[in-house]
């Protein structure tokens, strides 16, 4: 199987190449690519005042453009203004299931006053693409986009459908995409797997990619509200169990606690795979802690960072404060909200039962205030795996691919809880010292920018399985 998908990539590759230097006569995607983008930055699409609906209608009127059928072009959604595009690309074998390529269209606030320049502006200086969601993940839209234009251009038909999702309400704030299209119209969204453009990625430094990201499995998010109630009074007669001093109590005990490792097919291959990129006494840690059964003097040095330890363990931490009504007065309730980061496995009444243990105080009310469905790591698939190395020539010739666990949340947490596997993916390189997703001056270089769609368009001729017009 394995030495088959090997061989069927580099004959792909060889089609990719040719195919590629005929297009460059008819289809600039430069240009194109550089085009979407902007339209896409252009388009306010934030919870507040944003519109998911208009950038979709602008993305649609491009795919009719190019000749798409117009029945396989899908503006859909819960209401007006959150709505998402759905187009079907036809594949010659129906009875394959087809391939999603995902990005969401919505992006997070952000106020002119806090930036160098307007956020909504698409921007070009210094080498850099500036705008909101350049980063996060407008640049990965874009390069879906042209990449699937480029292929109507050449006439490509793929050996089974692929599925382009433009979605809303990733970032919150607005309805969930996603969300609402697997339980209102599943049949538009359902596929063998999944190619999210939000999580995973490529890495580099100056410019200069040094490894390529695919995020195959991602924690769980969980909020979870803890209150402490009292008869209060006045504060010159103070008490022990002052609520204030009782949910602190509590917060010490959950700060103090340490979940148990464990390790996922994921992140043993993510901490194997990166021991390469650090120095011989950490890469020997990596390679200890995730070789079972683990040892215990690497893990614990491991620990102490704060990104190896959230891929080790689940994590709680307090986030939220909220007490009292009067400075001259005993607290009558006490708030705090703590922020878990479940591994994928555990469940949310477990992990309710551990912190009751953990605070060990009755007084302490325990409730559940969000929480996210499981997201089971997806398989590492020979054939994926192998697709991706082979796209990522365009990146950088021999560029590691390096398997990885989000640690905070994408929707490809909802894609693999309906059984769909899901895999982070884009081949825009973003420096690891100069990631400004949701922040100030986000950007990306334009030479990566031009590498990710090329990246794009490679990885998409190969596991489409294309054949021959």
């Amino acid at each position: 199987m394995i030495r088959f998908a090997r061989h069927a990539v580099i004959a792909v590759c060889a089609a990719v190449s040719a195919a590629g230097s005929l297009a460059a006569q008819a289809f600039d995607q430069r240009a194109v690519g550089r085009a979407v983008f902007k339209e896409l930055i252009e388009t306010n699409t934030t919870p507040s005042v944003g519109n998911t609906t208009k950038a979709a209608e602008l993305i649609a009127a491009r795919f009719r453009a190019a000749g798409f059928p117009v029945a396989d072009i899908v503006v859909i959604g819960p209401d007006e203004t959150h709505k998402n595009l759905i187009v079907r690309i036809r594949g010659a074998d129906r009875t394959r299931k087809p391939i999603l390529l995902l990005a969401h269209l919505d992006v997070v606030e952000a106020e002119r006053s806090d930036w160098s320049m307007d956020p909504f502006a698409f921007t070009e200086r210094d080498g850099f693409y500036y705008g909101r969601g350049t980063q996060d993940v407008k640049g990965g839209a874009a390069t879906l986009v042209t990449a699937l234009l480029r292929m109507r251009a050449e006439r490509f038909t793929p050996a089974r459908d692929l599925i382009l999702a433009l979605t809303a309400g990733e970032e919150g704030g607005m309805p969930n995409g996603v969300e609402w299209l697997l339980a209102n119209h599943r049949d538009l969204i359902d596929a063998e797997y999944c190619v999210n453009m939000d999580g995973g990625g490529a890495d580099s430094e100056n410019g200069i990619p040094i490894a390529l990201n695919m995020q195959a499995a991602e924690k769980v998010y969980f909020d979870v509200t803890l209150t402490v109630r009292d008869k209060g009074g006045h504060s010159s007669l103070p008490r022990r169990d002052n609520a204030i001093n009782t949910l602190a109590r509590a917060l010490v005990r959950i700060s103090d606690h340490t979940f148990p490792v464990a390790f996922n097919e994921i992140t043993r291959a993510y901490f194997l795979r990166s021991a390469a990129f650090h120095s011989a006494a950490l890469a020997a840690d990596l390679r200890a802690a995730a070789t079972e059964p683990g040892d215990s003097a690497a893990i614990r040095r491991l620990s102490d960072d704060a990104w190896f330890n959230a891929l080790m363990r689940t994590t709680c931490t307090a986030t939220l404060l909220s007490a009292g009504h009067a400075p001259n007065a005993l607290p009558q309730t006490a708030t705090a909200n703590v922020n878990c980061r479940r591994l994928p496995g555990l469940a949310s009444d477990s992990l309710i039962r551990i912190l009751t243990s953990v605070i060990a105080d009755t007084s302490v009310a325990l409730t559940i205030l969000e929480d996210a469905p499981q997201s089971p790591p997806s398989p590492l698939r020979a054939d994926v795996e192998a697709a991706v190395r082979a796209a990522s020539e365009a990146i950088a010739p021999g560029l590691p691919l390096i398997p990885t666990m989000e640690t905070g949340a994408t929707d490809g947490l909802y894609i693999r809880n309906a059984g769909i596997p899901t895999y982070g993916l884009s081949g825009i390189a973003i420096d690891t010292d100069d990631i400004r997703s949701h922040g100030r001056d986000e950007r990306v270089r334009i030479e990566a920018f031009e590498r990710g769609q090329e990246f794009t368009y490679r990885l998409l001729r190969i596991i489409s399985a294309p054949v021959t017009p």
